[in-house]
């Protein structure tokens, strides 16, 4: 028989695992290619995955509720026939998208035609239609090519996941160093966090010369009584009881460890203006009034807010940073406009794609679809990635302003507040107004304050003056 393994597939933009919802086959079921055989739950959306082979399934790698890695074991399935390599391990045909990463650390074979689908998506398509591609495959144990191959290639690392690389050069750990615990010393994300959470940024000190005896087992800790007048369930360092206290995992995680990524890279700068929205409100009563409904206030400063990029292009970029450690600016010709969405499930941001080709009305109409899409978590892994400016309404908090943070690795993004009527000087009378205050957080590397001022001027006079500005766009 022939044993081949799925890995779990890169699910979106920066996921490294998923939750596993529940298997939608069982161990001794007959599987076809792209037939879906499981729901797992990332950090953005619900995702069915297809069987990338067919056969019958020989083990399911977890359990409804486990945490899965990308890049690690999901399924196997036994194609049938006769397995080529009889003492390769069962793992053998496992696969990965990124195995071409892994250059220099394998054995390259003759090229095979791809028997399956490979590990797409459903409605990503498969790789019935595309060439045969050449793969490495992992040398066996024992093999003379694999021996030769380690000791001629002692400096190349066994890392094929991209995120690995970038947290242990974020953490300065040499990677080259790194005692990989994965499959034939493939180094998991696991074994760079375990080196930053001892505090050794030189993990060339923590991987030993030669192997060593595994050291005892530490004794437990022996309990510790509560400090005089607290409860035996509280805090020790507060001494008061304990609501709650869970690790951070699914949505809460992905939104914890992107804020701090943001926090930690971008050099962020903020400005707001107070604007006057009156005749943007009653712009929009009008056009309710003769077309029986309009766009949303939020679609019209986006609108606004779309053409000024179109006109400071240095808040529609990114900066990316190389494996040299130096920095890349690109800057996109067209918009993508993300929207923050709180759902049940947390915080996201779905977004619009080519919005600088919509107009108001097909702009309110894509976030009401894309809002709803996400709250029921059917949103696509396009809808949730791919965004390259953000727009953050939280004026329906009933708050002000805030100085939000960037949506990482955008540049930018643009806050709206709650509208609200105030006193207003208009020519050097007090009159009642509706005012709206706007804020603009923008990573001080792609530009400096005058540019990001003068994208905010822009949004802002065409809020005050609305008509004027849409004759324009």
């Amino acid at each position: 028989m022939s044993i081949k393994t799925f890995l779990l597939p890169d699910l979106g933009e920066g996921l490294t695992e998923a939750e596993l919802v529940r298997w939608m086959i069982a161990e001794g079921d007959s599987v076809i290619v792209d037939q879906p055989i499981a729901e797992v739950e990332t950090a953005k959306s619900l995702v069915e995955i297809p069987c990338p082979f067919e056969g019958v399934v020989s083990t399911l790698h977890g359990d409804a509720g486990q945490m899965m890695l990308v890049d690690e074991p999901f399924i196997s399935v036994n194609t049938g026939g006769v397995e080529p390599e009889a003492a390769a391990p069962a793992a053998e045909g496992a696969l990965s998208y990124r195995e071409e990463e892994m250059a220099g650390t394998q054995v390259p074979e003759e090229a095979e035609e791809d028997e399956a689908s490979g590990n797409v998506l459903i409605g990503y398509g498969t790789g019935a239609s595309k060439p045969s591609t050449s793969r490495r495959r992992r040398p066996r144990a024992g093999s003379t090519t694999a021996a030769a191959s380690s000791e001629t290639s002692t400096q190349a690392v066994r890392v094929i996941n991209p995120l690995v690389r970038k947290l242990a050069r974020e953490n300065s750990i040499d990677i080259h160093a790194v005692r990989g615990t994965g499959p034939e010393g493939l180094v998991l994300r696991a074994d760079v966090e375990a080196l930053i959470s001892q505090g050794q940024p030189d993990a060339a000190a923590a991987v030993p010369a030669a192997p060593a005896a595994a050291p005892a087992p530490a004794a437990a800790p022996a309990p510790q009584k509560p400090s005089e007048g607290a409860a035996a369930g509280a805090d020790k360092r507060t001494g008061l009881p304990v609501a709650s206290s869970q690790v951070l995992s699914g949505v809460r995680k992905t939104i914890a460890a992107a804020m701090s990524t943001s926090r930690r890279e971008i050099p962020e700068a903020t400005v707001w203006v107070d604007v006057d929205v009156t005749k943007l409100l009653k712009l929009r009563g009008k056009i309710k009034e003769s077309e029986g409904q309009a766009p949303s206030i939020m679609a019209l400063i986006s609108r606004f807010a779309v053409a000024g990029l179109q006109r400071f292009p240095e808040l529609n970029s990114r900066i990316d940073v190389e494996d040299d450690g130096s920095l890349r600016h690109t800057i996109f010709d067209g918009v993508n406009l993300g929207f923050a969405a709180q759902t049940d499930r947390g915080l996201v941001v779905p977004n619009v794609r080519d919005a600088h080709k919509l107009n108001a009305n097909e702009l309110s109409a894509e976030f009401a679809r894309l809002a709803g899409v996400a709250r029921e978590g059917k949103a696509g892994v396009s809808d949730l990635s791919g965004s390259t400016f953000t727009i953050n309404n939280y004026g329906v908090f009933n708050v002000d302003g805030s100085a939000a943070i960037i949506n990482y690795p955008e540049a930018a993004i643009l806050g709206l507040g709650r509208i609200v009527q105030k006193p207003w000087v208009v020519n050097g009378k007090i009159k009642v107004r509706s005012i709206c205050e706007l804020t603009l957080s923008f990573d001080h590397r792609v530009c400096d304050g005058g540019t990001a001022a003068g994208f905010l001027r822009y949004v802002a006079d065409a809020m005050t003056d609305p008509k004027k500005a849409l004759s324009t766009l």
